[in-house]
């Protein structure tokens, strides 16, 4: 796993020369659900207006860019790691292989990969940067996180319609008073991640 190392802004422009793809996740605070990573490879002669950071953007302007990126992207893949599997590997190794299933789902294979954060995993010999808020600073970095945070918000969403006394579509997963309270009341559902406190106190494991 390759750490973080200071990215100037002028190295940070060289490095989106050729066909990058950006890399973003979603899900690791959460108490229940996937892990959710994104790849995207913009094409440079379709530039989209109005990328962010997906935290930045209002529901109703992520979901709008969703549809215009997945409509313009060179290439767009979604990885993910399951509850047991962040309960097996722990969350931060988990959400490395999540982004490993990103680039290797992409139809395109990439020159290099940029990856919000301070770390990158072994993206099977393709050069890979971890660049600190990238996902305000590179564009295919912010394609991947509205990519990656639309599909797990949709999935939470659909776990809410089978699931509506947790309030999933409402706070997504996390670990607020809501959710505590819920669980509290019905118990832990087969889509919480064990390993994590509230959920193994809950099971009197903690």
């Amino acid at each position: 796993m390759a750490i973080y190392k200071q990215i100037t802004p002028e190295q940070l422009v060289l490095l989106q020369q050729g066909v990058v793809a950006g890399v973003d996740e979603v899900g690791r605070g959460p108490l229940v659900g996937d892990v959710v990573t994104a790849a995207v490879i913009l094409d440079p002669t379709k530039p989209i207006a109005g990328l962010n950071d997906s935290k930045k953007l209002s529901d109703k302007k992520r979901d709008a860019l969703y549809d215009v990126i997945m409509a313009n992207a060179l290439a767009v893949s979604v990885g993910r790691a399951s509850p047991a599997e962040i309960d097996q590997l722990n969350i931060l190794h988990a959400t490395m292989v999540a982004m490993q299933r990103a680039v290797a789902g992409l139809s395109l294979r990439p020159q290099r990969v940029l990856v919000d954060g301070n770390r990158t995993p072994d993206f099977g010999g393709i050069a890979a940067d971890a660049v600190v808020k990238g996902d305000g600073l590179v564009a295919a970095i912010s394609a991947a996180s509205i990519i990656a945070k639309v599909t797990r918000d949709r999935e939470m969403e659909a776990l809410d319609k089978l699931h509506p006394e947790f309030g999933f579509a409402k706070h997504k997963g996390y670990p607020t008073k809501a959710h505590f309270d819920a669980i509290a009341a019905h118990g832990v559902l087969a889509e919480h991640r064990r390993s994590f406190k509230p959920v193994r106190q809950a099971l009197g494991l903690a």
